[in-house]
């Protein structure tokens, strides 16, 4: 049975796994009304990597897989509601079927760094109605789980693959054995029994772009998964 529910959308120039922690500060209006809404709800919106090719009312537009996050705390950093710390863990994945746009079009000269771009936006939110939604949400379906176990053995080629790329990056400088070891210990990647996390893990330490990262997302199945890793990690 294909479950689909309602999601608030945070676009980010990042991909989320699975269980990994994301620590985020919320300072514009439009996704303080996000947390905000999702406080009063079940604390979870869709994360997805910023697709830069495309918009939606000139907001830059999602990749269409992306993963559930979590609010696991949310504090009001000055207590004044100007700005929010955030802390959320990844659940499930899930591939957008329909988005709905947000209620107001992004203002020309927007500048969301800016106290004077706030204040445009609140103030053009206030006139159109408040309970109006400024972020974009969609109607999604969660993907389920790759539910199968890692191949010691193609577990412990990606970890060769990685060193290799790491070392080869490196040139001319010299990357020695103990440094790379020193690596996978701080980031509990030296074992002997891989889970599908190891390979998120690993595969993120590889990674230059987040865009790297997208294929490994979308991944559903084990094959697929270990052999969009290989790709990221082929020193081209």
């Amino acid at each position: 049975m294909t479950l689909t529910k309602i999601l608030p959308i945070f676009p980010l120039d990042l991909v989320l796994f699975p269980r990994q922690e994301l620590s985020l500060r919320i300072f514009e209006p439009r996704y303080k009304q996000l947390v905000d809404d999702c406080m009063l709800g079940d604390g979870q919106f869709g994360v997805c990597l910023m697709d830069e090719n495309n918009s939606i009312s000139g907001w830059t537009a999602p990749k269409l897989v992306g993963t559930i996050a979590k609010i696991t705390k949310c504090q009001d950093v000055e207590l004044d509601g100007m700005e929010l710390h955030i802390e959320t863990i990844g659940r499930s994945k899930f591939k957008i079927h329909e988005i709905i746009p947000p209620s107001l079009a992004q203002p020309s000269n927007y500048d969301p760094y800016t106290i004077e771009g706030h204040q445009s936006i609140s103030e053009l939110h206030e006139k159109l109605g408040t309970t109006e939604k400024m972020y974009i949400s969609a109607k999604v379906e969660i993907i389920p789980e790759i539910d199968e176990n890692v191949p010691l053995d193609k577990w412990e080629k990606l970890v060769e693959m990685w060193k290799n790329k790491i070392v080869r990056q490196a040139l001319p400088q010299t990357v020695e054995p103990h440094a790379l070891h020193h690596v996978l210990e701080k980031y509990y990647l030296t074992t002997e029994m891989p889970t599908i996390d190891y390979i998120y893990s690993l595969s993120a330490l590889g990674a230059k772009d987040p865009n790297e990262l997208q294929s490994i997302l979308e991944a559903n199945n084990m094959d697929d998964l270990i052999q969009n890793v290989q790709e990221l990690l082929t020193v081209k």
